[in-house]
């Protein structure tokens, strides 16, 4: 009872796709020090969970896929707090890769959180940006303006730019306090580094429009299409399983419990964001058209090279990699040319640094 008590629980935090900005964190509210539970809290926790822990065994360890070390003393260092199959901690990584900024990621525990307790904001990504002193910054699109304005701008301290980006409560349909950032999708320029970037202004509206696009409603189409059938959701849980260090006992109630959920889990979703009753449909025509905006005569929404569009729309795409989705999304669109330049210009970056 003990192991099935332990894979319940993991069963309920190692869903991969979150469906909501940004990756919330679980808590202690939701029972996790308690007994099994039932049935509600299963469900419960999964849905409020958002499907967006990442894979916390495969990655227990601290994963380096770049050291703040190499950097040149003095320059900015960086510590990505994450879950590795959250598509907002992927645009991150997809901006930081591309742009040749070294990181050391930290895998958060979806459980216990304590790589996070230093931080009153509990969700992933967290971002901490040494510059000379130690700076937070929270969410995933806060977090790619603000780096991006200071690799652009000589101007200002990093210090000063995360100020432009002041987080300000509001009070959702449920009446749910949170902080939302309403400019987050701006670049905090003067005018002559506004001119150089943005040779015209439909330029930059047209960035931030693509950049939101891809927070308000690709993100939801990701979590409906992986678990869209049983045999989808148990692919899914699968390769948690596999990737994880579980027992045939714990691995076996992670892989079904957690698939079982997720499926049903996934039917919610798609009445909420009024998605077809064939999910495949909406992420087809949304990615079709994404392609359309960028046109024939453009490798990139940023022209001969990716701009933050191109890298937010890539970064929530990869997290379905090796599934289902993802292969019959390259099948019946016309993403695969854009997304294999993606994947090519961001090694290269990688192999640059």
């Amino acid at each position: 009872m003990a192991a099935a008590g332990r894979a319940w629980r993991a069963a309920l935090l190692l869903s991969p796709w979150r469906l909501r900005a940004p990756c919330r964190a679980y808590g202690a509210a939701a029972g996790v020090g308690g007994g099994i539970g039932g049935r509600r809290l299963f469900l419960g926790a999964a849905f409020a969970l958002g499907g967006g822990t990442g894979l916390y065994l495969a990655a227990q360890h601290r994963l380096r896929e770049h050291s703040a070390a190499e950097l040149p003393a003095g320059d900015l260092q960086l510590t990505l707090y994450q879950y590795k199959t959250c598509p907002f901690c992927s645009k991150v990584r997809a901006f930081l890769d591309y742009h040749g900024l070294p990181y050391e990621i930290v895998e958060v525990n979806p459980i216990m959180r304590k790589e996070i307790k230093f931080s009153s904001y509990r969700k992933v990504p967290i971002l901490l940006a040494n510059a000379g002193s130690t700076l937070q910054l929270n969410d995933s699109s806060v977090i790619i303006s603000a780096i991006k304005t200071y690799l652009i701008s000589k101007r200002n301290s990093l210090e000063e730019i995360v100020s432009f980006y002041p987080p300000m409560k509001t009070v959702t349909d449920q009446g749910k306090e949170v902080f939302e950032y309403g400019n987050k999708y701006w670049l905090m320029l003067d005018e002559k580094e506004t001119k150089r970037v943005y040779p015209v202004k439909e330029v930059r509206v047209e960035e931030m429009k693509w950049r939101k696009w891809a927070d308000d409603w690709l993100v939801h189409l990701i979590s409906p299409n992986v678990y869209r059938t049983p045999r989808e959701a148990f692919a899914s849980f699968d390769y948690i399983v596999r990737e994880g260090k579980f027992g045939t006992v714990e691995g076996f109630f992670a892989k079904y419990m957690g698939a079982i959920a997720m499926f049903f889990i996934s039917k919610r979703l798609k009445k909420r964001h009024h998605l077809r009753d064939d999910v495949r449909q909406d992420l087809y025509e949304a990615v079709d058209e994404w392609v359309k905006a960028i046109g024939k005569h453009r490798l990139f929404m940023g022209g001969n090279q990716p701009n933050l569009a191109d890298l937010a729309v890539y970064g929530v795409l990869r997290v379905m990699e090796g599934l289902e989705a993802f292969d019959d999304m390259m099948v019946h669109t016309k993403i695969q040319p854009w997304y294999q330049r993606m994947e090519e210009v961001i090694q290269r970056a990688e192999v640059a640094v």
